[in-house]
């Protein structure tokens, strides 16, 4: 079973989140001389995007990569991209290598290789934060998605274009072997709704039915929540 951290707001989760993650990146560091930071986007993990640009971490040899993009330009209110360069490439972290998850083209599917290149020698994970929505998606990987069951595959390629209901543009996604393969895995959650869908996904079920399960299965799996 996961640790389940709670907090006594969103405040101190991000400050004590940035503290762990800022740790273990440099750690990674120091046993082999480079880190790979791979974080969520939208708007729940900014204030801890935040706290950690500031860290007092060798940025310049870090990588980061977001779990999921939307494909969209990066000038678009949507781009998660546009948000990490706003959050996290501030401060120190400024020193750090985003590596790319949205390239311009007609479809994910006309830049795929290209971006599974640039993934490749990053790879593996040293620490990885992942969100989850209501619905129990992490990443980009939705319950109905059309290639949810090609993402969760044990020899699934490291990235996907992904499609669902209720997203309102294609997404480009980490698969279900990557973030298992992370070194440390963090989950961010706040809110009672996101709460209730974490008490669902932690019973018995299959992963296509609860996506996140992927990495709740791991007992090492440490869970932030704050109300």
């Amino acid at each position: 079973m996961p640790d389940l951290m709670q907090y006594p707001d969103r405040a101190v989760l991000a400050i004590d989140l940035a503290e762990i993650v800022a740790e273990q990146l440099q750690d990674a560091i120091d046993a082999k001389g480079k880190a790979t930071l791979a974080v969520p986007g939208g708007t729940t993990p900014e204030r801890f995007l935040r706290e950690l640009s500031a860290a007092k971490v060798d940025w310049q040899k870090v990588s980061v990569m977001l779990t999921d993009e939307r494909f969209v330009p990066e000038d678009s209110e949507r781009s998660n991209t546009r948000l990490l360069r706003a959050t996290l490439l501030q401060g120190n972290a400024a020193a750090a290598t985003l590596i790319p998850l949205y390239m311009a083209g007609d479809r994910p599917e006309d830049v795929l290789d290209a971006i599974r290149g640039g993934l490749k020698p990053s790879l593996p994970i040293d620490v990885c934060v992942l969100g989850m929505g209501a619905d129990m998606h992490t990443a980009s990987i939705f319950p109905e998605a059309d290639l949810l069951d090609a993402a969760l595959k044990d020899n699934a390629p490291i990235l996907l274009p992904m499609r669902a209901p209720n997203a309102p543009e294609p997404r480009l996604t980490l698969t279900a072997p990557v973030l298992r393969a992370a070194k440390h895995m963090h989950l961010l959650i706040v809110g009672a709704d996101k709460l209730d869908a974490l008490q669902k996904a932690l019973n018995e079920g299959p992963e296509s039915e609860a996506p996140v399960r992927i990495i709740l299965s791991r007992s090492d799996t440490e869970i932030h929540y704050a109300e």
